[in-house]
C-alpha cells in the first residue's frame, strides 16, 4: 500500500501522469472516492501520460469511451474508461462488452466506481482510493 497527498487538481493530474509510465498494459485500476475526490482527473492525468491525445471526460452517461494510444514506442494501443456508478449489477459489465478488454496486454482498463461490479473483476486489479478534506487528496493505491 502506498499513500500520497496531493493539495491540487493539478498534482494529482501530473501523480497519475508519472504512474502510467509504471504500467506495462494489460493492468485494471479500480477508482474508489466520493464524487468530485479527483478520479476523473486521475484518469486524465493517466491518459495524458500514456499518449492518449483526445480530451478525456467521464464516462457517466455512455457509461465506457475507449481511447487510441497512437505512442509507437509502446505496446499499449487503448485505454478504456469505464464509469460503473450507474451499473446494477456484473452482468452490465458484459453487457457493454468491457469485460472484453480486462488483462488485454494492449489495453489498460479504468473503472471508476468498481466497487459495483468488484465481483467480476479479477483479483489482481489495483485499486487507487480517493479521500478528500477539504483542498487535499489522500490517494492511497492497494494491489
Amino acid at each position: 500500500m502506498n499513500k500520497i497527498i496531493t493539495n491540487s487538481e493539478q498534482e494529482t493530474f501530473n501523480w497519475a501522469k508519472n504512474f502510467a509510465r509504471c504500467l506495462k498494459g494489460g493492468e485494471i485500476i479500480g477508482l474508489v472516492g466520493d464524487l468530485g475526490a479527483g478520479k476523473t482527473v486521475f484518469a486524465k492525468g493517466l491518459a495524458d501520460g500514456l499518449g492518449v491525445k483526445n480530451t478525456v471526460t467521464s464516462p457517466t452517461f455512455v457509461i465506457m469511451k475507449i481511447y487510441n494510444i497512437k505512442n509507437q514506442k509502446s505496446k499499449i494501443k487503448n485505454l478504456v474508461h469505464v464509469d460503473a456508478y450507474r451499473l446494477k449489477s456484473e452482468k452490465d459489465i458484459i453487457a457493454i462488452g468491457a469485460d472484453e478488454y480486462f488483462e488485454r496486454k494492449d489495453t489498460i482498463t479504468i473503472i471508476e466506481w468498481p466497487e459495483n461490479i468488484k465481483k467480476c473483476l479479477p483479483k489482481k486489479t489495483i485499486y487507487i482510493k480517493f479521500k478528500i478534506q477539504k483542498n487535499t487528496r489522500t490517494i492511497i493505491t492497494q494491489n
